[in-house]
């Protein structure tokens, strides 16, 4: 009888590893014949054009929308939307929706595996559909429908499908694979500020959203072939797969709550300051320059913690990139009086800050080990929800931010400035981010 007992703990311990260390637990059953033919998982020209694939995606959405700062300095100081309310909602939307419903998608191609492979072609087309219809705007709801919101619907479709596939083509290296597709979207916010910065002085707003509209389709179209799944549908088993009771898991909620109370603050800096640099006296190009060093930076910073998260626990991860913002948010940005003193804040701030949804592979991992019935697949999508929320809130609790002026007149640097609160709010919102590392300390998780 103990003998039994001992083998049943061992082939338990052992199935719950497949399922963190092998496609296992995406549904494919590598005992199959077929499994011989299919391409090999973390490496080969299949699963790196599928990488290619799935970080251009990336870039085209996440880079264009992280370069909203642009848009929210241009609408701010130019008829007719100059002097409206809550013109940052129109970014926070877009960067929000496309993270908050991210799930759906994701049950949608488990629960319709055919449709999986055209996901992110219609959300291509409803994206660039959603900017083109946005040129056409005479008020900021207009530009919250269309720019923000119709573009954060199509984004998500756009994306998420990296996500599903992800399991299937990477596993010992995913940490590194989300990685590298996260900082697609640095890649992308050091050109697409310089471009939409100059379209909008030379051309104004509403053919800079068509030539965007036109653009993004057109550099989609080429990697949209390559952004499929490794295993065919007709193998691929989706039962058991929608397994919802890791949200009411402990584990799960302790990351999730710093999740979402990080996402409250980490957007507002590339939203305010470029115009904060352009209230400093310098040109177009120099205030662009902060959404560009912290784009750039946190290609450095993603791929740099998902390299970290595959070899370290994801809490180590969390202190470091929580630690170092912090620091960055409430002594380098806080106290800066210079044009340089800014650009320091926004490298540093790119390079740990930039790198949080990294650990999101290993939080998944963390959560499926407390809730082994669990697909990673399924989890993934719920942290970029906790996410969604934070930014679309951040939008109007910024506004209302700005309005909070007990700082100014009795502060230096950018405290006794009219973003002093902002600033102090998202130092706060970033320490919250990495409660996790304390709840470790506590043994909670």
């Amino acid at each position: 009888m103990a003998l039994k007992d001992e083998y049943d703990s061992g082939e338990a311990e052992l199935k719950l590893t497949a399922s963190q260390d092998s496609p296992i637990h995406c549904g494919i059953d590598q005992n199959h014949p077929w499994e011989d033919e299919l391409p090999p998982v973390d490496g080969g020209r299949h699963a790196w054009l599928f990488l290619l694939a799935s970080a251009m995606l990336e870039a085209l959405v996440w880079g264009y929308a992280f370069s909203f700062g642009i848009f929210e300095k241009f609408y701010s100081t130019h008829e007719p939307f100059q002097g409206s309310n809550n013109i940052a909602a129109i970014g926070t939307c877009a960067m929000g929706i496309a993270y908050l419903v991210a799930p759906l998608p994701i049950i949608g191609m488990i629960l319709i595996p055919r449709i999986a492979r055209w996901v992110s072609t219609i959300g291509v087309m409803i994206m660039c559909l959603s900017l083109a219809m946005s040129s056409f705007s005479t008020s900021v709801t207009h530009l919250i429908l269309s720019q923000g919101i119709g573009f954060g619907v199509g984004g998500s479709l756009a994306y998420t499908p990296s996500i599903l596939f992800m399991s299937e083509w990477f596993v010992k290296r995913k940490g590194l694979a989300f990685g590298v597709v996260w900082s697609g979207s640095g890649l992308s916010g050091v050109l697409f500020p310089l471009i939409i910065e100059w379209l909008l002085n030379r051309y104004g707003v509403p053919t800079t959203l068509r030539i965007s509209s036109v653009g993004l389709f057109l550099l989609s179209i080429p990697f949209l072939y390559f952004h499929r799944p490794r295993i065919p549908v007709t193998h691929s088993a989706v039962q058991h797969r929608l397994n919802f009771r890791f949200l009411y898991s402990k584990v799960f909620i302790i990351y999730q709550i710093g999740n979402t109370v990080q996402a409250l603050g980490f957007f507002l800096p590339t939203i305010y300051l470029p115009t904060y640099a352009s209230k400093m006296g310098v040109n177009e190009l120099l205030s662009s320059l902060t959404v560009i060093l912290f784009n750039i930076t946190s290609v450095f910073g993603s791929i740099m913690i998902g390299f970290l998260s595959d070899r370290y626990h994801v809490t180590t991860c969390l202190l470091i990139t929580t630690a170092g913002s912090v620091i960055s948010v409430f002594f380098i940005w806080g106290f800066s009086s210079s044009l340089w003193s800014l650009y320091l804040f926004c490298i540093v701030y790119g390079l740990l800050a930039g790198g949080y949804s990294s650990t999101w592979s290993s939080i998944a991992h963390e959560v499926q080990h407390s809730n082994p019935a669990t697909d990673v697949s399924v989890i993934f999508p719920f942290m970029e929800t906790g996410r969604g929320i934070g930014n679309v809130v951040s939008g109007p609790l910024s506004e209302v931010l700005l309005k909070a002026d007990g700082l100014q007149s009795h502060a230096w640097g950018t405290y006794g400035s009219q973003y002093g609160a902002i600033v102090i709010w998202t130092g706060i919102t970033t320490l919250i981010g990495g409660i996790a590392v304390v709840a470790r300390c506590l043994k909670f998780v």
